[in-house]
């Protein structure tokens, strides 16, 4: 089988759907970057768009486009604040709406906060359950630390050492997703 010369498709998940969330801002940012780069299509996906159904679980509670989008996907990137040291409830239950759709692709986690660690003790906690899912989680993250300061009210970004950590993010998450589907388009499953 040959490689794909397609571009690589790795949307951005943005997981909160709080009122003022600082964390879309990041997004936007991340999307930009990813649209900058000619091997990689990419689109934003908001957990606040989101068809999901509360009152049950397993397959009956999936999302049939988000899982189209999942399927599609090459890699993800997940952009996350930290709340009261977890991740939120909706992200969790975006991402449980789907499992083979994941399996044997790469994940990028970005974390934010408010506070000086951006998002450290997210990341940690969701290595753990995008692994159960079947991902493969890169080895750079992107913390983003205070972010109030880190963008103008307008969302611009202010702080301009974050280029230089994304861009790092990115080349980790391209080559990961090209080695996974180079994988999965060439070597059958054991």
């Amino acid at each position: 089988m040959a490689e794909s010369t397609n571009p690589l498709f790795i949307p951005v998940i943005l997981g909160t759907a709080r009122q003022g969330r600082q964390s879309e801002h990041v997004a936007n940012f991340l999307l930009s970057e990813m649209k900058k780069r000619p091997e990689i299509e990419t689109e934003l996906i908001d957990v606040r768009q989101l068809k999901m159904r509360l009152d049950d679980a397993g397959e009956e509670m999936k999302d049939p486009e988000f899982a189209k989008k999942m399927t599609r996907a090459d890699g993800l990137a997940i952009v996350t604040p930290e709340y009261n040291h977890g991740y939120p409830g909706l992200l969790k239950h975006a991402l449980d709406m789907c499992l083979e759709e994941y399996i044997h692709k790469a994940v990028g986690l970005v974390g934010v906060s408010a506070g000086p660690f951006g998002g450290s003790r997210v990341i940690e906690q969701l290595v753990q359950v995008v692994r159960e899912l079947g991902l493969t989680v890169t080895f750079t993250d992107v913390n983003f630390s205070r972010v109030g300061d880190a963008f103008d009210d307008q969302g611009m970004l202010k702080d301009e050492k974050y280029v230089g950590r994304v861009a790092k993010f990115l080349n980790e998450l391209v080559w990961m997703t090209r080695v996974l589907r180079h994988g999965r388009e060439n070597i059958p499953p054991l």
